[in-house]
């Protein structure tokens, strides 16, 4: 006799992860930031808190469902461009500036001061569990404001309404705004990181503002109050500030040509523009408008490492989530060696990437007063970007395919954080233009590379020297072969993330990063943990059941 099965009824899944405490709830992210005043603490885990319920994972997932639209005209024919985005992308906006994710590191006051940049991380590592779109509009506005600083006039007409940490919809000039967001635009058609074909142009006017002409193949957060562009002038190529609506209320000559479907990022807009003599000023010396922007960029590829690294560990929890839920054979998930060891293995990369990410915020935190840590941000922040951004994608890819089959639905959360992590390694500079920075900053002086390496010999001991050994080797061949930065850079990342484990881990973690990631070939895929190795213990301390 058949039985009838109730449709209805659905058993052996994984019931939602959320009700989450996003800080507390991670041990990796409190043993970084061990260093912090309990003050900061609790405010990092009331935002854990109020990040990690069910309603702020809806918010993600309605703003990814439902992306931005493009409007350029309105019923009658007028010029609009106007970007509709869903209420939950504005209401993930609204949250984020009022938490200053925006703008802490430029207004830090009190305790939080003292670690503006790893607080901030932290915010952003956990707000990535969330949604990764909007942060794009995040992190844009808090490297503006690093290159507009760098002129009084701007500043002063920026800065006040950047920092009320109000967000403000409303198409007004910026005088009148309550709050500002700033996005950054110097990709072109024809040239990408070669800035030296960038063909779009300024002329001054007799007010001292200038007209910039051409295009610009990658707006992000179209939205903004302004962009920071750069264009040539006779001087050479300078950094403008270019206002979507201009000080008499009227919008800018900026268009809108389309919206970009791209791959990841669902939630945000990425567009195409193109600007006819559009009103902006200068900021910095003319002619050295990439120079204007450097500390800009650098700041962006710490936020890019931040976010991807909180994207690893969510996309690892979820997984973990499901496991635990899910039964085969008779027996959970979990308890299947072959799934704990991948999951082990992948929970090391994660924890290890974070670790990175958070003794990078340290230095800089320190770098002002200290020429040390100085060295350590200069030359880490692109290390740390390559790799991260990297390991992000095996790290998503892999954990989708542990979730199995829901995982490999496009409604997922798990698929969402694999086609996000494609964005942090391609946006603002690609891995190769990562490397690129590491030689040019080696070919000036292989100093900070020997500050760098002084700190893994006192964190790593004994089992420092063959890596510092290694190290040096993969310097001087890269030096002399520029074709094998990625070794020289991968190595490098590894090691500092391994140092960065031994001082705020057990040893049982930080050994076995150092042993299958330091002094053994490199793998191409995860699960090659040994016996010696307890793998569900590892997932049981770094990913606590509820």
């Amino acid at each position: 006799m058949v039985t009838a099965i109730d449709v209805r009824e659905v058993t052996n899944q994984s019931p939602p992860l959320t009700g989450i405490n996003l800080f507390a709830g991670d041990p990796s992210v409190v043993a970084m930031l061990d260093h912090v005043p309990p003050s900061v603490a609790a405010t990092l885990d009331a935002f854990g808190r109020a990040w990690g319920t069910a309603d702020s994972f809806e918010l993600g997932q309605l703003a990814n469902r439902h992306p931005p639209t493009l409007s350029t005209h309105d019923d009658v024919g007028r010029r609009v461009d106007v970007v509709e985005f869903h209420p939950a992308y504005h209401a993930l906006m609204r949250r984020s500036i009022a938490e200053g994710l925006h703008a802490s590191l430029w207004d830090a006051a009190g305790e939080e001061s003292g670690v503006r940049v790893a607080a901030r991380a932290a915010r952003l590592y956990m707000a990535a569990a969330v949604d990764q779109g909007h942060l794009g509009g995040i992190v844009s506005t808090n490297a503006a404001v690093a290159a507009l600083a760098k002129d009084d006039r701007q500043a002063s007409r920026w800065l006040r309404p950047i920092l009320t940490r109000q967000y403000d919809r409303s198409e007004t000039g910026i005088g009148e705004k309550a709050g500002a967001t700033v996005s950054i635009a110097t990709v072109e058609k024809q040239a990408g990181t070669d800035q030296s074909g960038y063909a779009a142009e300024a002329r001054e006017t007799s007010d001292g503002s200038w007209l910039v002409s051409g295009h610009k193949w990658f707006l992000a957060a179209p939205t903004a109050d302004a962009f920071l562009a750069l264009a040539q002038t006779i001087e050479g190529l300078s950094a403008f500030v270019v206002p979507r609506v201009r000080d008499d209320g009227r919008r800018n000559a900026i268009r809108l040509v389309r919206l970009k479907d791209v791959i990841g990022h669902r939630s945000s807009a990425i567009a195409e523009a193109e600007m006819s003599d559009a009103t902006a000023w200068v900021i910095g010396e003319r002619g050295k408008g990439a120079a204007t922007l450097t500390d800009a960029m650098a700041l962006i590829h710490f936020d890019e490492g931040a976010i991807a690294a909180g994207a690893m560990r969510t996309a690892v929890a979820l997984a973990v989530h499901h496991v635990r839920h899910r039964r085969v054979y008779g027996l959970p998930l979990l308890d299947q060696p072959l799934m704990t060891r991948v999951l082990a293995d992948m929970a090391l990369d994660a924890t290890a990437a974070g670790a990175l990410v958070f003794r990078l915020a340290e230095a800089y935190d320190r770098a002002t007063n200290d020429p040390n840590a100085a060295a350590f941000s200069r030359l880490m922040t692109p290390v740390c970007r390559y790799w991260v951004t990297k390991v992000n994608q095996a790290v998503a890819a892999e954990a989708m395919e542990c979730v199995g089959g829901n995982g490999f639905s496009d409604a997922s959360a798990s698929a969402r954080l694999f086609r996000d992590s494609t964005v942090g390694s391609i946006r603002h500079g690609s891995g190769n233009a990562m490397c690129l920075e590491v030689m040019r900053i080696l070919r000036r002086s292989t100093d900070p590379l020997e500050t760098v390496l002084s700190g893994v010999e006192s964190a790593l001991g004994a089992a420092a020297q063959s890596s510092l050994n290694v190290l040096r080797a993969a310097a001087a061949v890269a030096l002399a072969d520029e074709g094998s930065a990625r070794i020289l850079v991968e190595q490098l990342a590894m090691t500092v993330a391994a140092a960065a484990l031994k001082q705020r881990f057990p040893s049982v973690v930080s050994d076995a990063f150092v042993e299958t990631r330091l002094t053994k070939p490199w793998r191409a895929t995860y699960g090659m943990l040994d016996t010696r190795f307890d793998s569900k213990a590892f997932l049981n301390y770094l990913y606590p059941p509820p």
